[in-house]
């Protein structure tokens, strides 16, 4: 990915009609269409260049760009269908703000207009914080879109009104933020990944791009000169199509961790000298490696020892690149598995060359974050988890409103049951954001109309590829529908906040932050590109062997972490694997789905079918089943009932059940959050969702 494109401008079709499908969508561009050139900002590693052809004031199709280094001229399915479907419907849309006229969690709503929706919702708010504080008022959102300001602003807003923030990584990422924290002091600080050309390793740990980064798994692995080792539970297509797959029982990662360490120290591939000179406490956790051979954790892990000396022998030799996972640390001690896989960079001395490195996220666009999040607005009250929202919610004393906007709580949070419980309260004063009457916009007593990406400018910023990105709107937005900073805009004005930052046009900030980066000069400089690389020559991670730690080591001992009350060292745990009669459920990303996003699309409805469960045959056999049995997956939390997928794509002893669905799609109401009893990560009050276990029963 280093053919980056430049010298365009936005362009209009030559004098002859193109024709081109990808996926189910077939788009034809005429000399009458204008064409726009923008970027993707879903939650997805890969950023693709879109263009989008309008024809008088309407969208005709959007498809990828061909000049673009990831999209190459195509989008992947889940985007290329939605995108032309269920965003292009002016049905679906919500075009006006609304208030509820029926009960909460029927969706029956009236037209209202934006002054008296703004007034209702300052009022409300005024009489909360005049009576129990701001803290009662909850504000929950997370990345239904990842652009710059639509995301950042209300951020801005909240910390001025003081209210409750429910931590968005808490379910997703946090506990492996935390870890890397601890031991490099950046989780967001990965390797480029242009640097592939000098590897001669590439391990994917616990991330799928088949369905998280299609465009990695379709050019960028298969490119790379080096090997491809996967290590997954699920044998995904990017498994299928790697050099080496390695297929752990699910809690297993830090003990298979530690095997490959032990093989790198045992084998004379411990980089010694960067550990003595640039990390503290290797010395405590040698002796740790001695007892974790590839035959201990043979049996503890499932997989066999060869795999796991031929794995760490490729990887160890390097130069290696790591890509870690965000669905990695999702499990109950899922803070410890991250702190033991990201042992291996350090040990094996895969840092701060050509070709080496690891990768959680990416954040490497220098703008001011001080900048960005003005905490001079206010300083706003603890945090709470994902995992704690039903609770807190329950509590009218510590919960009077909830704000949500870019998430469906419904759909995508734990103790689905009890969560709606919660949502049906009267007392609880509820307002939604979004483009769509979603699951949680049913419970709303506000729900306010959004904007697309297509419909307003803003900046993306890739957090896999070193590069910056214009959003270009394409189109004015449907109806109503205003862009998040918008709406949060008026809603300063109308609890008479007076900040100037909380009324910051978009151009101001788009300018503001593009002079801070360096990158390029100005917005229509950036537009008529669509994107650049933030570097010219791919970027060497930790090149200066300096790290944002206390001591500015890596720090396998971390202090730190002992002081939050976690051991000093990674340790090589194992889960125990699951009661007599029960499975592991993994419910991670659908290849259909961006999260819950697209749920609603007719085509993409028709194409993830009924829900389903793969079993592997050894335990659809032992229960009788066959394919297209229906079962019943139940636990304390709850109950869903599924077809049967028989397939040994997972190990024995695993469900597997994509997350995604909308409930008010489904005909139980209900999706595999239901199943998810919201139990904390040993980090970050995170989520322990692949920690969840169920009993399958014929229905």
């Amino acid at each position: 990915m280093e053919d980056w494109s430049g010298g365009r401008s936005l362009r209009r079709a030559g004098s002859e009609v193109i024709t081109a499908a990808v996926a189910d969508v077939c788009f034809t561009v005429s000399v009458t269409d204008q064409t726009v050139l923008t970027t993707c900002p879903r939650d997805c590693y890969d950023a693709c260049g879109i263009l989008v052809a309008v024809r008088d004031g309407a969208i005709r199709s959007v498809r990828g760009d061909p000049d673009h280094p990831v999209s190459r001229g195509k989008l992947c399915r889940k985007c290329s269908i939605g995108y032309n479907g269920v965003y292009l419907d002016a049905e679906a849309r919500l075009t006006t703000p609304l208030r509820r006229v029926g009960a909460k969690g029927e969706g029956r709503f009236e037209p209202v207009s934006w002054d008296e929706a703004m007034a209702e919702i300052a009022s409300r708010w005024g009489a909360i914080i005049d009576e129990t504080g701001p803290d009662a008022i909850l504000n929950a959102h997370y990345t239904g879109t990842c652009s710059v300001i639509a995301f950042a602003f209300g951020s801005r807003f909240f910390r001025r009104l003081g209210a409750t923030e429910v931590d968005p990584d808490s379910v997703c990422n946090k506990a492996g933020h935390v870890a890397l924290d601890y031991m490099y002091g950046s989780s967001v600080t990965g390797f480029d990944p242009r640097s592939a050309r000098d590897a001669e390793c590439i391990l994917v740990w616990g991330a799928n791009p088949s369905a998280s980064a299609p465009h990695a798994h379709d050019d960028w692995l298969p490119e790379a000169p080096g090997s491809v080792i996967v290590i997954d539970s699920i044998r995904t297509p990017t498994a299928q199509q790697a050099d080496l797959h390695l297929q752990p029982f699910p809690g297993s990662d830090a003990a298979l961790a530690f095997a490959m360490l032990h093989v790198i120290a045992r084998d004379g591939l411990a980089d010694r000298e960067l550990l003595e000179r640039h990390a503290t406490g290797w010395d405590e956790l040698e002796p740790l490696l001695e007892t974790c051979t590839p035959e201990w954790a043979e049996p503890v892990t499932g997989v066999p020892a060869r795999l796991i000396e031929r794995a760490a022998a490729i990887y160890g030799r390097g130069p290696s690149l790591l890509w870690i996972g965000q669905g990695l640390q999702r499990q109950s001690t899922g803070g410890n598995v991250m702190r033991a896989v990201a042992l291996l960079p350090a040990v094996s001395g895969n840092l701060a060359k050509p070709g080496a490195g690891f990768l959680y996220l990416n954040d490497r666009l220098e703008i001011d974050e001080d900048w960005l999040a003005a905490p001079q607005l206010g300083d706003p009250p603890q945090p709470i988890s994902h995992m704690d929202l039903a609770a807190r919610l329950e509590d009218p004393t510590r919960s009077r409103s909830l704000f949500c906007w870019n998430i469906n709580i419904a759909a995508s949070n734990p103790e689905q049951t009890r969560l709606l419980a919660a949502l049906r309260r009267e007392d609880l004063f509820t307002v939604v954001v979004d483009l769509f009457a979603t699951d949680t916009g049913d419970y709303a007593d506000l729900l306010l109309p959004a904007a697309s990406f297509l419909e307003f400018d803003d900046l993306v910023a890739s957090y896999f590829d070193l590069s910056l990105s214009a959003q270009v709107k394409a189109v004015d937005p449907v109806g109503e529908a205003l862009p998040n900073q918008e709406i949060f805009r008026r809603l300063a004005t109308a609890m008479g906040f007076t900040e100037p930052e909380l009324h910051a046009g978009d151009r101001e900030m788009i300018d503001a932050m593009l002079a801070q980066s360096g990158v390029i000069e100005s917005f229509e400089q950036l537009a008529a590109v669509g994107t650049v690389p933030l570097a010219a020559e791919p970027v060497v991670q930790f090149a200066d062997l300096a790290f944002e730690t206390a001591s500015g080591r890596i720090e396998i001992a971390s202090a730190a972490a002992e002081a939050d009350g976690h051991p000093r060292l990674p340790q090589p745990w194992s889960d125990p694997r699951p009661a007599a009669g029960r499975l592991r459920l993994l419910s991670p990303a659908s290849p259909w789905l961006m999260n819950d996003s697209f749920a609603n699309d007719r085509k993409i409805t028709k194409r993830i079918g009924r829900p389903s469960v793969t079993l592997h045959p050894a335990d659809a056999a032992s229960r009788g089943l066959g394919e297209g049995d229906m079962v019943r997956l139940s636990n304390a939390s709850g109950t869903l009932e599924l077809a049967v997928t028989v397939s040994d794509i997972v190990p024995r002893g695993v469900a597997y059940s994509p997350k995604g669905r909308w409930l008010k799609r489904e005909q139980q109401r209900a999706n595999v959050n239901v199943l998810n009893d919201g139990r904390k990560a040993d980090f970050g009050a995170s989520t322990s969702v692949h920690g969840v276990e169920v009993t399958v029963e014929r229905v």
